[in-house]
């Protein structure tokens, strides 16, 4: 049997993960003031329990980048789902903080695993032109996750409570196993239901039309220790520190932001708090889509790239400012929603930098380190919240504000040009 396409139904599979790992993340957070009550817990009681899901996604995310590369693609991302799903069930029976901690802790490394995953499958299964688009149909399932999330999760909470819910969500993930290992059989190169056609043209656009001339033994997939000598992978690092913070700010407190500001319930929370990830999953696929454009004009994968990430921030960095001055819940969601499309035109382009450095193993490896210092930056932030919006969340926005020019500066003085590393030039790019 063989099946037109093939690459877009593998990453539509990989979108549809991500809509699940986000509907089990953010259930949390969306029924957080119910829980709170009942628990009776306060905010600093949310921000260490988060802070626990940041310290082993932050270990989960270089983790899973080896065991993807060890397991390949279609083992590393059942295993991550199982560990994910198991961890969101057994929050029904969590009562304490202790206990929220240690199953939010299984839930972090679990769900860490699903983006270098993605990223890792989108190298494989994508030529360099399609990448940022297939990045952005992944990274639109995050979006599409929170938008379904908040309504979901409330409804559920309404008619059979916050416990029951964790259950029910649950078991998404171990449906969704099914389809993926019936699908994903093998990389492109042995896939059995792959057309000759489609085959030749994914393995045949693995190189940048500017590097044609090197040969596929010049191909560099350096190891883990080695490939933190080059000022590229710097690059990817330095800019998932700054730039993640931003969005995980609103995933994990804009239920708590619309709470203490405009005094909302877990219903209201319902009704609101899913609009800025509509911003978020069309700034996902306009982002894809519009670096996929520019590269068949014949823009280089440099140019495109570092426009593109400068145009996310650009439209972030305002309208972070004007939401910290917001003096209603809809004026309020409308500006996050501007930021969050501006996030999403940068991120997809950030994260295809890993497969436009390097080839091989090292591409899930150098995603999971920079995810990993992704959710440093976020564990800090994180601290950060509950002492600097004592008395406003304006300083929560300013600090986003401040964020995100430092993580485009990081694009642009530390990557150089941004094509591959080969045998041949990686002594020109080796850090001194």
């Amino acid at each position: 049997m063989k099946v037109k396409g093939l690459r877009w139904f593998i990453v539509s599979m990989v979108g549809l993960a991500t809509v699940i790992n986000y509907i089990d993340r953010n259930a949390l957070a969306v029924m957080w003031p119910g829980i709170a009550e009942d628990l009776n817990l306060g905010k600093e009681d949310y921000a260490l329990i988060l802070s626990f899901f940041m310290v082993a996604y932050a270990v989960g995310q270089s983790a899973f980048g080896k065991i993807f590369d060890s397991l390949g693609t279609r083992a590393g991302f059942v295993l991550s789902i199982v560990i994910w799903s198991a961890s969101i069930a057994l929050h029904a029976v969590a009562k304490s903080v202790t206990s929220f901690g240690i199953f939010r802790f299984t839930l972090g490394f679990g769900e860490a695993g699903n983006w270098p995953g993605a990223t890792k499958s989108n190298a494989e299964w994508f030529p360099i032109r399609e990448r940022a688009f297939a990045q952005g149909i992944f990274n639109s399932g995050a979006s599409i996750g929170a938008v379904v999330s908040a309504p979901i999760i409330a409804l559920l909470y309404v008619a059979i409570g916050w416990r029951a819910t964790f259950v029910v969500i649950a078991g998404l993930g171990a449906i969704w196993i099914i389809p993926w290992v019936i699908l994903y059989k093998a990389s492109p190169s042995k896939h059995p239901w792959l057309t000759d056609k489609e085959r030749q043209y994914i393995l045949s656009g693995q190189k940048a039309p500017d590097a044609v001339a090197e040969s596929v033994e010049e191909e560099y997939a350096p190891g883990w220790f080695e490939m933190l000598r080059y000022r590229q992978s710097w690059a990817v690092i330095a800019t998932r520190f700054f730039i993640d913070p931003v969005w995980w700010l609103f995933v994990s407190w804009l239920p708590i932001y619309l709470a203490d500001r405009f005094g909302f319930d877990v219903k209201q929370i319902g009704l609101f708090a899913w609009v800025p990830y509509v911003g978020a999953a069309i700034g996902s696929l306009f982002g894809g889509w519009l670096a996929g454009f520019w590269l068949k004009k014949g823009w280089s994968v440099n140019r495109t790239r570092k426009i593109i990430i400068s145009l996310g921030g650009a439209i972030m960095l305002p309208a972070l400012i004007l939401t910290a001055f917001a003096a209603t819940p809809l004026m309020a969601v409308l500006l996050i929603a501007v930021i969050l499309f501006g996030f999403q035109i940068a991120i997809g382009n950030i994260q295809t930098l890993p497969s436009d450095f390097f080839s091989g193993k090292s591409v899930g490896s150098l995603a999971g380190v920079s995810g990993t210092a992704a959710i440093v930056g976020t564990l800090i932030t994180t601290w950060l919240v509950p002492v600097i919006t004592v008395d406003s969340y304006v300083p929560f926005f300013v600090l986003g504000a401040i964020l995100v020019p430092l993580a485009i500066l990081a694009v642009w003085v530390l990557s150089g040009e941004i094509k591959p590393i080969t045998v041949k030039a990686k002594q020109e790019t080796v850090l001194n």
